[in-house]
């Protein structure tokens, strides 16, 4: 699989900006993605080191609203979600740093 295929986008919330100091970053990868493949993935888009990644599969929220013909229930999409540690010596990945 390609790598832009792997990584769809960052994550950014406020616990993934509290990892940015830590070069930790977070992004919302393919359902059948594994971490070796998200490891050469940021690797090669980002022309970082990895030293681990931690996947998370985060399932969908029911939701529902009130319509005229009653109540509606549905259910948002699960994704996946990867948790990404650089190496130490590895250079910070420069999209995260321009937001501080």
């Amino acid at each position: 699989m390609e790598a832009e295929k792997i990584i769809l986008k960052p994550i950014m919330t406020e616990k993934s900006y509290a990892g940015v100091q830590n070069k930790v970053y977070t992004f919302q990868v393919s359902m059948d993605a594994n971490k070796v493949e998200i490891k050469k993935a940021v690797e090669k888009l980002f022309e970082v080191q990895v030293a681990r990644v931690n996947t998370i599969t985060v399932k969908g929220k029911t939701k529902s609203r009130n319509t005229k013909n009653g109540r509606v229930y549905g259910k948002t999409s699960d994704y996946k979600k990867a948790v990404v540690f650089l190496k130490p010596e590895s250079k910070a990945i420069a999209f995260f740093e321009s937001l501080n």
